[in-house]
This record gives C-alpha cells, sequence and structure tokens, in this order.
C-alpha cells in the first residue's frame, strides 16, 4: 500500500532493509492467505519520507496478540536502519479504537512462565519503538487503553481526539502495567497523577489527556475520524524540514539525559553536539543564514 503526502511525490510500499537484508521481502509480508495486522506506508519527498505504522487488527480491536507483536517488532528493525525516514506517525487502521491493549483471550491460554515471557517482549517492544533514531508520534483517535496506552507512551509525541479514551486500566483486570507504564507514565504527567490513574485504572477523554500534559495536542473528532492522524500529519511536516541529525541528537541528549543526573545529562549533550558538528548540515544551516535563504538539510 502506498500513500500520497499533501503534494508530496510518491515514494515506496517499504523502506530499505537493515545491512545483510536488503532485498529481501520480511518474512510475514510473505505469507499468503492472511491479512496483516501492520501495515507500513510511506510518503513525502526523497530523503524526507513520513513512515506510518497502521495497527490493523479490527476483529481484536488491535490488541497485542503475538502476531501483531511479532509484526510490529519487524516493521520496527526496517525502520531504525532506513535513513529516509525523517518521522514515523502511529495509528490505528480500526475505526474507533487505536489499541485495546493486551490480547486478554490469547493471555488466558498462557501459563504463568508463558505470560512472564510474553510481557517481557511486549517491554522490549515499547523500547524498541521509544530506541527508533527518528521521532515518533502517536495518532490516537478512539481507545488507547493498558498496553495500548503504554504504546503511545513509548512515542515521543502524542496527538488525540478530544473523543479519544486514554487510561493505564490494568488494575480494573486483577493486573498492573508492566510494559513500561509505570516508568513512562510518571516522566510525561508526574508521580502523584500518575499513581493516581494506575491505581483507580481511570480512563480520561483526550481534552484532560492534554490538561494533564498526556498529550501534546488536542483536536475536535471530525466527520472522517481522522482529526488526530491530521494533526499529527501536520506535526511531521513540520518536524521534516529540520536537519535530521540534529533532531536525532537532540532525541538522544533528551531520552539518556533525562535517566541520569543533571552533570552527566550535560556530559551527553556535549557528545551528542560533538557528533553533530562534522556534518554537512550544520555547514548548510550556516551558510543558508548569512545567505538568508531557507537551508535544504540532507541528512549528512
Amino acid at each position: 500500500m502506498l500513500r500520497l503526502g499533501r503534494g508530496a511525490a510518491l515514494l515506496r510500499t517499504l523502506p530499505a532493509q537493515p545491512p545483510g537484508e536488503r532485498g529481501k521481502i520480511p518474512r510475514r509480508a510473505a505469507s499468503a492467505g492472511r491479512k496483516k495486522e501492520i501495515l507500513l506506508e510511506v510518503h513525502g519527498e526523497a530523503g524526507e519520507g513520513i513512515a506510518e505504522i497502521l495497527m490493523n487488527r479490527p476483529h481484536a480491536r488491535n490488541s497485542l496478540g503475538k502476531v501483531f507483536v511479532d509484526e510490529l517488532f519487524e516493521t520496527l528493525e526496517v525502520l531504525h536502519f532506513d535513513e529516509s525516514i525523517r518521522v514515523v506517525i502511529i495509528k490505528s487502521k480500526v475505526k474507533g479504537v487505536f489499541c485495546a491493549g493486551a490480547d486478554l483471550k490469547e493471555r488466558a491460554k498462557m501459563s504463568n512462565t508463558e505470560t512472564d515471557h510474553f510481557v517481557q517482549r511486549l517491554r522490549s517492544l515499547m523500547n524498541g519503538i521509544a530506541a527508533l533514531p527518528m521521532p515518533t508520534i502517536a495518532a490516537i483517535e478512539g481507545h488507547a487503553l493498558g498496553g495500548g496506552l503504554e504504546l503511545a507512551l513509548a512515542c515521543d509525541l502524542r496527538v488525540a481526539a478530544s473523543s479519544a479514551k486514554m487510561g493505564l486500566i490494568e488494575t480494573t483486570r486483577g493486573l498492573f502495567p508492566g510494559a513500561g507504564g509505570t516508568q513512562r507514565l510518571p516522566r510525561c504527567i508526574g508521580l502523584s497523577r500518575a499513581k493516581e490513574l494506575i491505581f483507580t485504572g481511570r480512563q480520561i477523554d483526550g481534552q484532560e489527556a492534554f490538561s494533564i500534559g498526556l498529550v501534546n495536542h488536542v483536536v475536535p473528532q471530525n466527520e472522517e475520524g481522522d482529526a488526530a492522524y491530521q494533526r499529527a500529519l501536520a506535526l511531521a511536516e513540520e518536524i521534516v524540514p529540520r536537519a535530521p541529525i540534529a533532531v536525532k541528537m537532540g532525541k538522544v541528549a533528551i531520552n539518556k539525559g533525562s535517566e541520569v543526573d543533571i552533570a552527566s545529562g550535560m556530559a551527553i549533550e556535549r557528545m551528542c553536539y560533538a557528533q553533530n558538528i562534522p556534518t554537512r548540515d550544520r555547514e548548510e544551516g550556516m551558510a543558508a543564514f548569512i545567505e538568508k535563504r531557507p537551508p535544504k538539510f540532507i541528512g549528512k
């Protein structure tokens, strides 16, 4: 499947494969007769692509089943090595839901050991989303519950429709957030608010999520049901013209620096800055400023 951006050139179905895998069709993409649960679309000018991960498991409301998780892992691996992608948007192809969280029907058939291993895999999946080198944006149109909200929290930015419903509801099912929610939610909205949402399992709408800092932007839902996606796309298009290496180094400095004391964080910032100094894009930025013209960054 291909998508055309606003006035953008048509690109390709899949980005480049990791080293040693170029030219190969991802394993699950080659399986015949089964509908894929994770789709990947890319649009934008050459070298300035916006990739969209579309969750497509309608019969289970995009719940985090084994096949769904496997396909998402494969998609992340492909994107991680594609330097032409400048922003990734994660959205749902299923109307009315972003991701309903864990597939409890599958989970009920697992032993305690199997459950522990699968939750660890989910934790690794969320870490994989967070570790993508380019900025990521979650476009939340409907329900993002439990692991679905944890998936959105793994993204750098979140945009929600005002009618969206979000919550870490695990305590209402005899569980607690185990795929990174207990760590990422407090860093997003503060310790006390995070405890309240996790302890109560309460669901909140997009407007309340915006008011507490859970999402970056909230928009009224439109007739097409894609208002959050349209705002996320506009945000992605605002990021695309910026220097890709500088953006990536900024992401590393923020993410790694937030995990340590401020002195160590400053050291991380210095190392990231040092990697940006010799880039052609930095030279282009300086030249464009002096020549009073817009810069044209190439990611080198």
